[in-house]
């Protein structure tokens, strides 16, 4: 029994105890979970196990993710079928449900999160940060594409990315803005904020928005519906910009 406990902790500590086998090469078979809390002992290795099992469990169901806050929750969201779900009931964070990126990102569809390529070369590098792909790949700040057309899409992704870090700056800015609200309602004798309060989360939201209509954008410019894209997102500038 000393000899499981050692091997079965060891293999929960390791997070591989989904998968363990018997440690006798030729048998495969698997230890139960009524076996394993019969030999370990440890609350705090036996709290690990059960997560162990709770991610398991959650990566095996199509329909069930991970909360995807950069901060850190450990909330499990349930898909919709939709690029992005409800915001989260424990962190109200919203993420999406169809790509890798890390939150909701609608009007920008999930390939215009992914990465851009080179028309020349190909290489690949993300929107967000701009770091290649392929870390072997050196040759992208010279690469022979920067002709005259491809200098003026460069220019014209700068100025896109430009407005876009801007709305993500001011996003961050409406977060900590409610924040001390929030941190004021909590002191007596001071009058109700919360009309402050649902006019910074409207800011937050209409900030995202912005931001990722200059990602959807910068992918559309050429079609005849950007014109009133354009116009939209115009207007719902002004007006959180007066908000």
């Amino acid at each position: 029994q000393p000899c499981w406990r050692e091997y079965l902790t060891t293999r929960i500590e390791q997070n591989m105890v989904v998968n363990c086998t018997c440690p006798i090469s030729e048998c495969r078979a698997q230890p139960t979970t009524a076996f394993i809390y019969s030999i370990v002992s440890s609350e705090e290795i036996i709290a690990k196990y059960e997560k162990a099992l709770l991610r398991r469990y959650v990566e095996c169901c199509s329909n069930l993710t991970w909360c995807t806050n950069p901060q850190g929750c450990d909330q499990i969201l349930l898909k919709d079928g939709l690029g992005y779900g409800a915001a989260c009931s424990k962190c109200s964070w919203i993420s999406c449900f169809n790509c890798s990126f890390p939150e909701a990102h609608y009007p920008a569809s999930c390939s215009h999160m992914s990465r851009m390529t080179c028309a020349k070369c190909n290489h690949g590098f993300c929107w967000r940060c701009l770091k290649p792909w392929r870390p072997n790949h050196k040759d992208y700040y010279n690469c022979s594409a920067m002709v005259s057309k491809a200098a003026w899409q460069e220019k014209r992704f700068q100025d896109y990315n430009e407005r876009c870090t801007f709305h993500h700056h001011a996003r961050e800015f409406a977060v900590s803005l409610r924040n001390s609200i929030s941190s004021i309602r909590e002191m007596p004798k001071i009058r109700n904020l919360t009309f402050v309060l649902d006019a910074c989360k409207v800011l937050e939201q209409a900030r995202k928005v912005l931001a990722y209509s200059c990602v959807y954008s910068y992918y559309n410019q050429d079609t005849e519906s950007m014109d009133i894209v354009e116009q939209q997102t115009e207007s719902l500038e002004l007006l959180t910009n007066a908000l």
